[in-house]
């Protein structure tokens, strides 16, 4: 039986999460459910994306990933089912993919899967679960939507490469308080090409002109600056908080600045 995670903004607080993992061992008892996460910032399509994209290499090809944020239909957005890298992913076409891939994805189908009723406010339970429930048991997105070539795409999360710098921001925060931006280790090193450097971010006078390898490399409550599991750069206070102590919050910007 196939793997389904649920990625979503839902929290914990409420009956959300449950109603959805209901319907989805009603369609199908013998599911496999995985919890991402719940506790994405509300609407937060980019911290959607960074936990997803962290996550779904390491489970099963086939596992079918619902995202869950941003989720309602309108005018502007329609409901997706997106296969890449022989995964499933399984949301609504707010932009969410051009942060989730680095390039585009295999095949794209706009679901034609409607609701039951008038109320469609909950189209995690309502849509996405009988998407993932089909694909689950071995159908096709064919049968479910029509084939589209075009995803919807944020352009303000990407970084700016000049010369002599990188401008990129924080994408995501993790329980720590640690800073991740979306700077990868590839870029920095194509622009920096072995130069010193200084990372500056919202303190001034804090900036950070090593590396790291890991937390302990520097003293307790001192800034560190590494490239972690993820590949990108993190902004890290050892047995600290960069959020508490530097101010980082998701969006902020961080600059890099290479000399000579």
């Amino acid at each position: 039986m196939a793997i389904v995670t649920l990625t979503s903004d839902l929290g914990l607080k409420d009956y959300y999460v449950s109603a959805v993992k209901g319907a989805l061992y009603s369609q199908l008892p013998d599911i496999r459910i995985v919890d991402i996460t719940h506790d994405i910032a509300k609407f937060n399509i980019l911290e959607a994306a960074f936990a997803l994209k962290n996550a779904y290499y390491a489970f099963p090809k086939g596992s079918i990933h619902i995202i869950g944020v941003q989720a309602e239909l309108n005018e502007y957005t329609c409901h997706v089912v997106v296969e890449h890298n022989d995964h499933f992913f399984i949301a609504a076409d707010n932009g969410v993919f051009s942060l989730l891939f680095d390039q585009n994805p295999d095949r794209v189908f706009e679901l034609s899967i409607k609701h039951d009723s008038n109320t469609t406010t909950f189209p995690i339970r309502d849509v996405f679960v009988k998407a993932a429930a089909h694909l689950a048991r071995g159908g096709t997105p064919e049968v479910i939507g029509i084939q589209k070539t075009e995803l919807l795409i944020k352009s303000e999360y990407q970084v700016f490469v000049e010369e002599n710098a990188i401008k990129g921001s924080v994408v995501y925060v993790d329980s720590y308080g640690n800073a991740i931006t979306n700077i990868t280790l590839d870029i920095f090193k194509q622009v920096g090409r072995g130069r010193e450097f200084a990372i500056g971010a919202k303190v001034k006078g804090y900036d950070i002109t090593a590396l790291s390898t890991n937390y302990g490399n520097v003293p307790a409550g001192e800034r560190l600056g590494l490239f972690g599991v993820t590949g990108y750069l993190e902004i890290a206070i050892n047995f600290g908080s960069a959020t508490n102590l530097l101010g980082l919050k998701l969006h902020d910007m961080v600059r890099i600045e290479f000399i000579g």
